[in-house]
């Protein structure tokens, strides 16, 4: 006795799984410079990593005599697998069946993807590519009817949001469910050209009078800057090399703590050109990117959401081989002042950091909220004041440089002045509730209109003023801790990722 025929019988119906929607159907996805489902995950995980579940799942075919004569592969793939040796959850889209259309899913098998994540406290990748399991018109007629929209197994969607680390990649045109479960993630991709994400696509906005392609109305041109996608790259390859580095500074999960590297770089680094970085000319600017790259372990900076809210410098990075995320202000746009953008792109990446507990290293050169009308009418002070929320309610060590301006209620969201301030000043530190520049005609203007020669008392005003506003004078009363050479800003934080990490593995 054996059970030879019925492996033969599995074997055969994972033949027909791995022809995915049929070699034409492939070869017209390849025609379109996109990989196929399979492709991807073997190019984003460990070589000979993947197992996958559920493979033969699908719609059979049978003739008379009730055997098999083909399968319709389902067109969601998933299972588990290794990214630099460490278990992830890996599902992909196979738009090769359907389009990802619901009338080639099944549900069970997205919703087990996302309960294996959290159920066994794994990282998720999700490749999206379609609809990923939302609707097709045609399927109604195939019902009989139609039906009180739902998504089954959301709940886990959001119970991953909250518990492991959740990557996102739009591989090509992802509307309905397949773009909500690109927005459902902690980093979210899109490839240049060949990505596309929107709540209906043209054909159906066509009909409100709306005419646009799949570019123009849900290109990464436009996501990748209004927030709703975090980063976009040239190719497939380029998004699997993202998602793998944003995943190597995370932990498994929230409750677990992310891994210290090797690191070659001395901690006692110190950067001559660190010294003249800030120029002495208030309204010049400089590169903060660049001071990063001096300050930071060599090579470990991973910017996120360049492109969106761009005052402000995200991106994780280590310190002596600890992992830290990084808040930096970018003088280049707006002067740093933080609108409505900003202030939604710190305020999620605090708690981003805050979630998988790592240590928050604040580079403050920040002169304000946004003013003006537009701002205004954009909200800015709503969104800014969650920022600064963002920032008290984390329980994570935060260390704060101060490297130019910190002014009035965004310059105080630096860290949160209630508890015990870890914070550094540069000699170029220029602070207080508004900058002096701007208020010496206000403040002054009884005494500047009966003055016999206004421009020079003015000038007389603005010199006495710039010695009490010497960060010096700030260090004689201790409302600033410490004023440092620049040069020792690396081996200074370097100490505060020890210290900060000792706190956070318990050791004493």
């Amino acid at each position: 006795m054996s059970w030879k025929a019925e492996l033969d019988e599995l074997a055969r119906r994972q033949a027909f799984a791995e022809q995915m929607g049929g070699a034409e159907k492939v070869a017209r996805q390849h025609g379109r410079g996109k990989m196929d489902a399979r492709a991807r995950i073997a190019g984003l995980v460990d070589e000979g990593s993947f197992r996958e579940i559920g493979k033969i799942a699908g719609r059979g075919s049978y003739g008379e005599d009730g055997e098999l004569t083909g399968l319709a592969a389902s067109n969601y793939i998933y299972g588990r697998a290794n990214i630099d040796a460490r278990p992830i959850v890996v599902t992909a889209d196979d738009f090769t069946v359907r389009g990802g259309a619901a009338d080639a899913a099944i549900h069970r098998k997205m919703v087990q993807a996302e309960k294996m994540a959290h159920e066994l406290r794994l990282p998720l990748v999700r490749m999206i590519d379609g609809t990923g399991g939302g609707g097709s018109v045609k399927t109604l007629e195939d019902i009989g009817a139609t039906y009180v929209p739902a998504v089954p197994g959301w709940s886990d969607v959001v119970t991953n949001l909250d518990t492991v680390p959740v990557v996102a990649l739009a591989l090509g045109p992802t509307a309905g469910l397949g773009a909500a479960r690109t927005v459902a993630s902690h980093y979210s991709i899109m490839v240049r050209g060949v990505s596309q994400l929107f709540a209906a696509g043209p054909a159906v906005v066509e009909a409100l009078g709306e005419a646009s392609d799949k570019e123009s109305l849900g290109g990464s041109d436009i996501h990748t800057r209004n927030g709703v996608v975090d980063d976009e790259v040239a190719s497939e390859a380029e998004a699997f090399a993202a998602a793998r580095r944003f995943l190597s500074y995370l932990p498994g999960h929230s409750a677990a703590l992310a891994q210290r590297i090797e690191c070659r770089d001395p901690a006692d680094r110190r950067e001559e050109a660190l010294l003249s970085l800030v120029p002495r000319e208030a309204k010049q600017v400089y590169s903060m990117r660049r001071a990063l790259g001096m300050i930071f372990d060599t090579d470990s900076i991973f910017e996120m959401g360049r492109r969106w809210g761009s005052a402000a410098i995200t991106a994780f990075a280590r310190l002596d081989g600890w992992p830290v995320a990084v808040l930096a202000s970018d003088p280049s746009f707006l002067g740093g002042s933080w609108e409505a953008r900003t202030s939604e792109k710190v305020t999620r990446f605090i708690r981003l950091a805050d979630q998988f507990r790592l240590p928050v290293v604040h580079l403050v050169d920040n002169p304000g909220f946004m003013i003006g009308r537009a701002a205004e009418e954009s909200g800015t002070i709503r969104y800014g004041v969650e920022a600064m929320n963002a920032v008290y309610r984390a329980k994570v060590p935060l260390a704060s440089v101060i490297i130019r301006r910190a002014y009035g209620i965004a310059g105080s969201a630096m860290s949160n002045a209630d508890n015990f301030q870890y914070r550094f000043a540069w000699p170029s530190g220029d602070w207080g509730s508004l900058p002096i520049e701007g208020g010496i005609e206000v403040a002054y203007k009884s005494e500047l209109e009966t003055a016999e020669d206004p421009a020079a008392h003015l000038a007389a005003i603005r010199d006495r003023l710039n010695k009490v506003r010497s960060p010096f004078r700030s260090a004689e009363r201790f409302s600033v801790e410490d004023i440092i050479d620049p040069r020792d800003t690396r081996p200074l934080l370097c100490e505060f990722a020890d210290l900060a990490w000792r706190k956070l593995e318990g050791r004493g």
